[in-house]
């Protein structure tokens, strides 16, 4: 199996995890180790987990830690390959023929082609890292289509022949697993669940992302979220709101807006759907005055 070189400092799941430390993206042991493994044995890294726990965050921190650009490529429902690989620029390629006359040109030259996600990444494996943001979204075609990318980091274009990466690109897959993915696909990566951090890890994070949140603000608001969590809401708030959530509070307790109040006046930071808004409305202040005292 052909091993990968990592930059000086990535030399092992330790190593990397302060590097994305540095990065601000505070990754577990788990999360480390796969990420090591994915790198240095050239398979793609696939990340679960639901909506916030940051997943899309985590391939940024990698791509940030390598010195490589993050091309990103977001699946949604009727994503074709066009979209993924590459598409050429008929509008440009009429008016270099009416351009030319008599004169012959090739309309397949690289003047023409609209490189996207896929392609970038063959492009320069060793300057880009491929994230394929939310797999689950786009349809089982698709999924196939990625399959047969990801068994030997190839692309056919027919009117230029196939093109080989040099090596292995590095490749984020990110699901939110609102569907199952094959099992053919997972076999090709190295796998990881990424879970909503414990408490006192995501007060970490919080104090990572939020130099104004004080460190009190931060556990409450986390001791907050945690009890959000628990209820049955449709859009339960991620790591980045509990952020946003804690930055918006101190924000307003600077303006004069007392605690626990500060919090449910900012609820609209926490949460983004009106049904839960509604839901929470009649026991918010219960609930901040329990997980503030």
């Amino acid at each position: 199996m052909p091993i990968r070189r990592l930059p000086a400092g990535l030399d092992g799941p330790d190593p990397l995890a302060d590097a994305l430390r540095d990065a601000q993206y505070i990754a577990s042991e788990g999360l480390a180790t796969a990420a090591f493994l994915a790198l240095t044995l050239q398979k793609p890294l696939l990340l679960e987990g639901s909506p916030g726990v940051g997943k899309t965050e985590a391939a940024k921190a990698i791509a940030s830690i390598l010195g490589r650009e993050l091309v990103r490529l977001q699946c949604y429902e009727g994503i074709d390959s066009a979209a993924a690989m590459y598409e050429w620029n008929f509008p440009r390629q009429m008016l270099a023929i009416r351009q030319a006359g008599d004169d012959h040109i090739h309309l397949y030259g690289d003047e023409f082609l609209i490189a996207r996600p896929v392609l970038l990444a063959l492009q320069n494996p060793r300057e880009r890292v491929l994230l394929i943001d939310e797999i689950d979204r786009a349809d089982h075609e698709f999924e196939a289509f990625l399959l047969e990318f990801l068994s030997d980091f190839t692309l056919s274009i027919p009117e230029r022949g196939t093109m080989r990466a040099p090596e292995p690109p590095v490749v984020v897959l990110t699901s939110n697993r609102t569907r199952e993915l094959h099992e053919a696909l997972r076999r090709r990566c190295v796998y990881h669940w990424i879970d909503y951090p414990d408490p006192v890890l995501e007060a970490q994070i919080v104090m990572m992302r939020a130099s104004i949140v004080a460190e009190d603000t931060a556990r409450k608001v986390v001791a907050a979220v945690g009890q959000l969590r628990e209820e049955p809401l449709a859009k339960p708030p991620g790591v980045a709101e509990t952020v946003e959530w804690a930055e918006a509070a101190t924000l307003l307790h600077g303006q004069g807006v007392a605690w626990p109040r500060a919090f449910a006046r900012a609820i609209g930071v926490a949460l983004k759907d009106q049904d839960d808004l509604a839901y929470m409305a009649p026991r918010i202040d219960q609930m901040l005055e329990k997980v503030t005292a």
